[in-house]
């Protein structure tokens, strides 16, 4: 399908079509925390928000300027807020990551979940969100990403949790950018397999709502049978269909990401494992170069 947005052409073929997978840096302020202490950096080496926000970004900063970070592997990163309104080596992170590494910028824009209700947690409310998608827009991202989190198979549950993305997702349409809708189903669920069929289903029939000149994007969890999100991989209303590692390890994830075609990874903590604030910048390089292969192997398997 053509690019009925208005988008740049150039990131619409590359986050549709093109082989590789996307990078998700985009842990916000509940999850920094956990992932610098796996950088080895402890929460007693910073003090408040700013100092928090200081080093993950230069975690970040090592990750987009290594020399496997290109669009020869990557095809989009998504980026936290902060890391959006930030720079690196001068230019703004959108613009750097474009102009200088031909990766394309996305923007994580959930402000966290709400208590689980119905085997659902639902997305929190999201104040100030069209200012955001306003300056998201100014910032060149090419579209925005937004997670909940399936818990159990309740019908009424995931009903509402498909119900919410789907909202959200015509208003980001609305503003010009191209929505991630992320409806996560917890790895851990004793339902899971349920869980996946009945959110499959409810996506499957919210697709066939939106008009007929828009598309979306979905990021789901590895499913458990083989070539399971076949068919929203093939609706006409999406652009792209990405997995998140969801906790496995990064091994298993790529082991099972190998076993569904068409399906490309968009990791996060399973692209930064083995990394550490302590390894010199020829050590950093060599591990994420190795990490990107083996999660690019298996998005173009």
């Amino acid at each position: 399908m053509g690019n009925p947005t208005g988008m740049d052409a150039r990131q619409w073929k590359q986050v549709g079509s093109g082989r590789g997978f996307f990078a998700a840096l985009d842990q916000s302020g509940g999850s920094t925390p956990k992932a610098l202490a796996e950088y080895g950096v402890p929460q007693e080496a910073y003090s408040g928000d700013e100092e928090m926000f200081d080093q993950v970004h230069a975690m970040r900063t090592r990750v987009f300027t290594a020399p496997a970070f290109t669009d020869e592997r990557v095809l989009a990163a998504i980026l936290f807020e902060d890391t959006m309104r930030r720079q690196v080596e001068g230019r703004d992170t959108g613009d750097y990551l474009w102009s200088v590494k031909g990766v394309v910028p996305i923007l994580k824009i959930d402000k966290g979940l709400a208590d689980e209700a119905d085997g659902v947690q639902l997305m929190k409310p999201i104040p100030g969100l069209d200012d955001t998608l306003a300056a998201a827009r100014a910032k060149g991202m090419f579209g925005t990403k937004m997670r909940s989190v399936v818990k159990h198979a309740d019908d009424a549950g995931i009903a509402a949790i498909a119900d919410q993305q789907f909202e959200l997702g015509r208003r980001i349409l609305d503003a010009g950018l191209v929505p991630i809708l992320e409806p996560e189903v917890d790895i851990h669920s004793p339902t899971k397999a349920e869980a996946d069929a009945l959110l499959r289903a409810a996506l499957l029939a919210r697709l066939e709502d939106l008009p007929g000149d828009v598309q979306v994007m979905l990021k789901l969890s590895l499913p458990d049978a083989d070539d399971f999100y076949r068919p929203l991989i093939d609706h006409p209303r999406v652009l792209r269909v990405v997995a998140l590692s969801g906790g496995y390890s990064r091994d298993e994830a790529c082991q099972r990401l190998a076993r569904q075609p068409d399906l490309i990874a968009s990791f996060s903590r399973a692209l930064l494992e083995g990394l550490h604030a302590d390894q010199d910048d020829a050590e950093f390089d060599r591990v994420l170069a190795a990490s990107i292969a083996e999660i690019y192997a298996a998005s173009t398997t």
